[in-house]
């Protein structure tokens, strides 16, 4: 298994940062253009359509055909952890199924001040047979979208697109 990090401080208090990435709105307006990506449906965990907020057991159905050239391919991602502290928030999704062995994307969201850190974790296996330690074919997608699910928190919650992010992938 392998691992991917970004972390960038959002110049926003650590509400609005959770507020917003709890939603699907909030992945739509997360997501680069050039990956072609469409929600299809939002199950929350008692079956409800389309809930306002993402929580535990609430399951994501996208479509994304990147490029609009590459084959699409389908995901279901199911929130299986959140938490609320105080000075923190979390959430973690996983994929039930779509073009990885397994992706498990952690969210954290740690106040500081009127400033928020902003950590996404990724543990992921490439598809077999190219699974295993092969990083770079995944990291030339990962770090252009992490960068820019960034740039884009920073830009619509801040308004001036300010950098002062980190990422880089760290094989485990």
């Amino acid at each position: 298994m392998s691992t991917y990090r970004r972390r960038s401080r959002i110049q926003a208090p650590l509400d609005e940062v959770w507020e917003f990435h709890s939603t699907t709105d909030g992945l739509e307006a997360l997501t680069p253009d050039w990956m072609g990506l469409t929600v299809s449906s939002v199950r929350g965990p008692d079956g409800e359509a389309d809930p306002e907020e993402l929580v535990e057991g609430s399951e994501i159905s996208m479509r994304s055909k990147p490029f609009g050239l590459f084959p699409e391919s389908r995901w279901l991602s199911r929130i299986t952890d959140r938490r609320e502290g105080e000075g923190y928030r979390m959430f973690r999704d996983d994929m039930l199924g779509g073009p990885f062995d397994l992706w498990i994307h952690t969210h954290e969201m740690y106040g500081d001040g009127n400033e928020t850190v902003l950590i996404d974790t990724v543990e992921y296996e490439l598809p077999s047979p190219l699974g295993g330690r092969v990083d770079p074919a995944a990291v030339v997608g990962f770090e252009p979208m992490f960068r820019y699910r960034h740039r884009k928190t920073k830009e619509i919650l801040e308004g001036d697109g300010t950098t002062g992010e980190t990422g880089a992938p760290t094989p485990e």
